[in-house]
């Protein structure tokens, strides 16, 4: 298959060690797959992972999806993200959140109020730290003054996490793109691709990126994946997560399992092509089969392009 969304797939870490870690992404390297993405929850440090695992596994792009913000203060993540940068020749994409308030404040104990202007902040400091240019940045809930130094390093791509309109207009005027989690086509081409696209060319910046989070499964068993689907996103769209019931409602779906890619190849392949015609520049595939299924759906991935 032939599209103009490239491949990739989020490396689940919960459970693993780094030495699993590294297999999966060696496995999704060999299948042609483009990027192995990581996400940075109470686990498995992202970024160390992935410093470790590019030295191990060549060529495959490597992105962290997302890190928090909240927890990290810029100097300190634009050190770790140019350290990693250095040790895999180049091949990063950093992204990163805010999260949701429900982990801010229930786990950290930090404030979420108005994360936009956390976000805005936090970039403003970022960005030119990435650059490893000096920054003397002192706003209303950021003071970032100083400057890192990692030879040899050059910026790597920086994705926000954005899905509503606040947001997404962010991403385009300060980063090279977005990544989004349960948007199903209708939404990334009504929604996502305009609203941050406008704000990109406005702000004179490049087309930006479009990573779609999807849930795949090429399988001949569609009705048992997808219960088994639903128990592990039971709490999407009904916790403490409202950005994402708000993508689903703006889907007109009821569920996460709803906007799942589910099915034989023929099925799998024709949601993906929906999703790269609403305009999503590549696709971050979550694999829940068996082994057998996720080696054909990491195949059919691999065809993207």
């Amino acid at each position: 298959m032939s599209s103009d969304m490239r491949g990739g797939v989020l490396v689940i870490t919960h459970g693993s060690t780094l030495d699993g870690v590294i297999e999966h992404i060696r496995t999704a390297a060999r299948a042609g797959i483009g990027t192995a993405w990581l996400p940075q929850v109470f686990g498995n440090d992202a970024l160390t992972t992935l410093a470790v695992a590019g030295r191990e596994v060549p060529r495959i792009q490597l992105g962290t999806a997302v890190v928090p913000t909240y927890p990290r203060h810029p100097l300190a993540l634009a050190g770790q993200a140019l350290t990693v940068q250095g040790a895999t020749g180049g091949r990063l994409t950093l992204g990163i959140g805010p999260s949701h308030r429900a982990t801010i404040e229930g786990a950290y104990g930090y404030s979420y109020d108005r994360p936009v202007r956390h976000v805005r902040e936090y970039l403003r400091a970022l960005a030119p730290l990435l650059r490893q240019e000096a920054v003397d940045y002192r706003g209303e809930t950021l003071t970032a003054v100083g400057a890192v130094d990692v030879s040899g390093a050059t910026p790597p791509s920086l994705l926000l996490a954005a899905l509503g309109p606040a947001m997404l207009r962010l991403a385009g005027e300060r980063t090279d793109g977005t990544v989004t989690q349960f948007t199903g086509p209708r939404t990334i081409a009504d929604h996502v691709v305009p609203t941050i696209t406008r704000a990109a060319s406005r702000a004179g910046r490049p087309a930006p990126r479009v990573v779609a989070g999807l849930a795949v499964c090429v399988t001949e068993e569609p009705t048992a994946r997808r219960e088994l689907l639903g128990n592990i996103y039971t709490a999407v769209g009904t916790g403490g997560e409202p950005s994402y019931r708000a993508m689903l409602d703006r889907e007109g779906v009821a569920t996460a399992v709803d906007v799942a890619l589910v099915g034989d190849e023929a099925t799998v392949e024709r949601e993906l092509r929906r999703y790269a015609e609403a305009g999503a520049t590549e696709c971050m595939a979550t694999l829940f089969g068996t082994d057998q299924e996720n080696a054909r759906s990491l195949e059919l991935i691999a065809s993207l392009g």
